[in-house]
């Protein structure tokens, strides 16, 4: 029999969290959205009650495989009823601070971006010269 009660876990709560936090040091950008993705798909299968499929474990698979690196330390803030993340630590951190800052140091070329930035910016160019073209003939 199902229930949607809802029901209140503190704990479980806190653990979410501080995961979450170790996720985000710990995935790229990319794996961590396509797990979000892979979260909705699992809590449909325990929801229908469909544990026991290959589907399942084949998630399982994905998500034991992101995790493997997914350790460390996470403080968490507590009062009166909230939490919030006090920050985090981890052997695995993706996290460069030589990179990250401002200053970036020897590790970082600024030319790099110039082929990043041209790609990413490529729609926006063809729309704007389709939208140049179309105002043209209108004229």
């Amino acid at each position: 029999m199902k229930s949607r009660g809802a029901y209140e876990t503190p704990g479980g709560t806190l653990i979410v969290l501080a995961h979450r936090e170790l996720e985000a040091l710990c995935l790229d950008r990319d794996t961590s959205h396509y797990k979000q993705h892979i979260a909705l798909d699992y809590a449909r299968i325990v929801y229908n009650g469909t544990w026991y499929t290959p589907l399942r474990e084949a998630l399982d698979a994905f998500v034991n495989y992101t995790q493997r690196n997914v350790t460390g330390e996470v403080s968490l803030k507590l009062y009166r009823g909230n939490v919030q993340p006090g920050g985090a630590t981890s052997p695995y951190s993706l996290y460069a601070g030589d990179i990250a800052s401002f200053t970036m140091g020897e590790s970082y070329n600024p030319k790099d971006a110039e082929g990043f930035i041209n790609l990413i910016g490529l729609p926006m160019r063809v729309r704007a010269s389709l939208e140049a073209q179309l105002a043209a003939k209108k004229k």
